[in-house]
């Protein structure tokens, strides 16, 4: 098997408060919601980068879907980083992600490996890595 991640989909509780989190707090284009007409249809869809786009589809429509019952939230299940190119950046990105109504769990800081991050979490507890890594291009 070609390893290939196309969607990262995010199961949130209230998808507009998720929606104007991402369009809105921090920038993400969307179309909005679509598929709201059908039963567990309603998504949200954000394109990342060539290839790969966020989706916010409601966690119950994802219990739905997979015949799984509804599970407690972990925010430390999964962590999403957005590389950017410099420690400046990493602040710049972690002022919009608290304008945006992001819980800030750690401020920017000096990493024990070289690098620059901080960590938020969006309305629905995931978590996010901001980081600059001086050993990486994004």
């Amino acid at each position: 098997m070609q390893p290939r991640v196309n969607f990262i989909t995010l199961g949130v509780d209230d998808l507009d408060r998720s929606l104007r989190f991402y369009r809105d707090g921090l920038g993400f284009e969307t179309k909005g919601v679509v598929g709201g007409e059908f039963e567990h249809g309603a998504v949200v869809f954000m394109d990342l980068q060539p290839g790969l786009r966020l989706a916010l589809w409601p966690r119950a429509s994802i219990a739905h879907e997979t015949g799984l019952p509804p599970g407690k939230p972990s925010a430390t299940e999964m962590m999403l980083a957005h590389n950017v190119s410099s420690r400046a950046e990493v602040d710049d990105v972690m002022r919009q992600a608290e304008g945006a109504g992001a819980n800030i769990l750690r401020p920017a800081h000096e990493t024990f490996w070289g690098g620059y991050a901080g960590y938020f979490q969006d309305p629905d507890g995931h978590v996010w890595e901001a980081v600059w890594n001086p050993a990486w291009k994004p």
